[in-house]
């Protein structure tokens, strides 16, 4: 079940023109069931809230994610991620990752600073602290997907790939993420209209291919993840939105 949290909580930021409008909001809420193969894995949370720091308007968000039943007795999995952007240029200001997975530990701040360029990365279970150069057009692994939430997709073509960006641990990662087109597919709530996108991810003993995760975002105003999927090598891992609260804008159904 490693790395099941991380795709939802990973969905990186694009290098296009954003909406006029930030699609969420104080209080929104959205919760995840997760699956492997046919056996119930987990669930996973995305609470928004604002706060002020430094002068600054920022948006917080607390990622939770852990195991139930049978996955949770074999492989537990408790982790906490949480980023705080601004609320104007949607720029990470600081991300928190805190995660246990089967055992193994991760608990890690990164403080940015785009006027020096520069990430410092706080790693509390190996007590050390370090600095690292950024670019401006940078995320971390939380904030990016709100970012792309801004995103336009009206002019983008079919298969079209763009290159993005993300600070990560310790470096920043280039991923090409190809985008695939619309689909309305069946959710719990009826059918919704959805944006396909399609990170690349690198092929290791975790992932079957380099392109083994697909993500679709609800064709709106709010462009939130409705599924994701990950083909792993031993079967496949999803992700499917089971509850929502105080969106910015209603859900359009199909």
């Amino acid at each position: 079940m490693r790395k099941v949290f991380f795709l939802l909580f990973f969905i990186s930021s694009f290098g296009f023109s954003q909406n006029k409008n930030i699609p969420f909001q104080k209080g929104e809420f959205l919760k995840y069931k997760l699956s492997y193969g046919l056996i119930h894995a987990g669930f996973a949370t995305l609470q928004v809230d604002e706060i002020i720091k430094e002068n600054k308007n920022l948006i917080h968000v607390d990622g939770q994610g852990w195991t139930v039943g049978i996955v949770d007795f074999f492989f537990s999995v408790e982790d906490n991620y949480q980023t705080y952007f601004d609320k104007n240029t949607l720029k990470p200001y600081r991300f928190i990752r805190k995660i246990n997975e089967g055992g193994y530990t991760k608990n890690k701040e990164i403080l940015f600073d785009f006027q020096k360029h520069q990430a410092t990365v706080k790693d509390y279970k190996n007590n050390n602290e370090k600095s690292f150069s950024i670019q401006n057009d940078v995320n971390d692994m939380l904030s990016s997907l709100y970012y792309i939430r801004s995103i336009s997709f009206d002019n983008i073509k079919q298969n079209e790939i763009i290159a993005i960006k993300m600070f990560y641990d310790d470096k920043t990662e280039k991923i090409n993420v190809k985008y695939l087109g619309r689909e309305t597919i069946n959710t719990k709530f009826g059918k919704v209209k959805t944006i396909i996108i399609k990170p690349e991810v690198e092929a290791d003993r975790i992932f079957e291919e380099k392109e083994g995760v697909i993500i679709w975002l609800s064709d709106d105003d709010n462009k939130i993840p409705i599924r994701i999927k990950a083909n792993i090598l031993v079967g496949s891992i999803k992700a499917e939105l089971q509850e929502y609260k105080e969106l910015a804008n209603t859900l359009i159904f199909n």
